[in-house]
């Protein structure tokens, strides 16, 4: 989950702060003249950012699947010529770069600031969370595609459990699966808390300072999203965009969305694994990916101002300027 400083056009006011904003600018506009893609655009803090930095030519296209955040950005671009929004998934940034005109090879920089935005999940309406009571939605998306209820009220048992498993690393997933198949049949689930209440009278064991539905609420926004699904797409897509000395730079909020980026970037920047004894130079089989510095964290100062920085982890991978014709596939 993110948090996201931002700018409302209607009210006036500043909401909230990206976590690692600052860093993350710093690292992604290596070149304040290029092109870039904020792929998850949220309220538009690391956008507002990348445009302060940006220098002459400089553009920046701004991607997101919810309607709210598009509207936050289309106020942007009345206000900054140097920017343009498209409604839909980073894993479809090809699209919207070329859109643009951008070939592949020809971006400078992307941003992805993966999760749900805190807009979305301080919204008792848009169904996130559990801590107040709402319509259970969770889509990021809100035109788009069935919500949590409409799946939970028609999904077969066996389906909720391997979601709650697998996405939400949940080891009493079957008991909750067997609990919405039973409550369903007496009544649909519709609201948040109806099946926050579940999950907790399903779970036996519960964890110390952890809701017992937390897993399972994220379990099922990332399955209703397709989180992870778009997440291996967009990085392949976002590589095969970014040109020569171009950086990709990734904060994750969960071990899942994690360990998907690290081996993404370690297996590019480690380069094609060729048998021992074989007679190359090491400049021939130099990898066209390098990861820039270590996986960063949020400061304590940091997590001490919004706590949902303490899981946040920042990773980020260079396309070398020399690149000797070895791609991502």
């Amino acid at each position: 989950m993110t948090a996201d400083h931002s700018f409302d056009p209607e009210a006036g006011q500043s909401l909230h702060r990206s976590v690692l904003l600052d860093q993350a600018v710093d690292l992604l506009v290596a070149h304040p003249r290029g092109r870039f893609i904020d792929g998850t655009f949220g309220r538009g803090g690391h956008s507002r950012l990348i445009l302060q930095r940006l220098e002459g030519s400089g553009r920046l296209v701004g991607i997101d699947k919810d309607p709210d955040a598009v509207r936050f950005g289309e106020a942007l671009a009345a206000e900054d010529g140097r920017f343009v929004v498209y409604h839909g998934s980073f894993a479809e940034m090809d699209d919207a770069a070329s859109a643009q005109g951008w070939e592949p090879g020809s971006v400078t920089g992307v941003l992805l600031d993966l999760g749900v935005s805190s807009p979305q999940l301080d919204d008792p309406q848009r169904g996130f969370s559990f801590m107040s009571d709402g319509p259970l939605d969770m889509r990021m998306d809100s035109s788009r595609g069935p919500s949590a209820a409409e799946w939970l009220n028609t999904a077969a048992e066996q389906d909720i459990a391997d979601v709650i498993f697998r996405f939400g690393e949940e080891r009493f997933s079957r008991r909750i699966a067997r609990s919405v198949v039973q409550k369903r049949v007496e009544e649909p689930l519709v609201t948040t808390r109806q099946f926050a209440e579940l999950v907790r009278q399903a779970v036996p064991k519960k964890e110390k300072h952890k809701h017992p539905a937390t897993r399972s609420f994220q379990a099922v926004r990332i399955f209703i999203n397709r989180e992870l699904e778009d997440l291996e797409v967009g990085l392949k897509k976002a590589v095969q965009l970014l040109a020569p000395g171009g950086r990709l730079v990734v904060i994750s909020f969960h071990s899942l969305e994690d360990r998907i980026v690290k081996r993404f970037m370690r297996d590019l920047s480690r380069g094609p694994q060729l048998p021992r004894g074989l007679p190359v130079r090491a400049e021939e089989v130099e990898p066209p990916y390098r990861l820039i510095g270590k996986a960063l964290k949020a400061s304590e100062p940091e997590v001490q101002e919004n706590v949902r920085a303490r899981s946040a982890v920042m990773r980020v991978l260079e396309r070398r300027v020399e690149d000797r014709g070895v791609t991502s596939e």
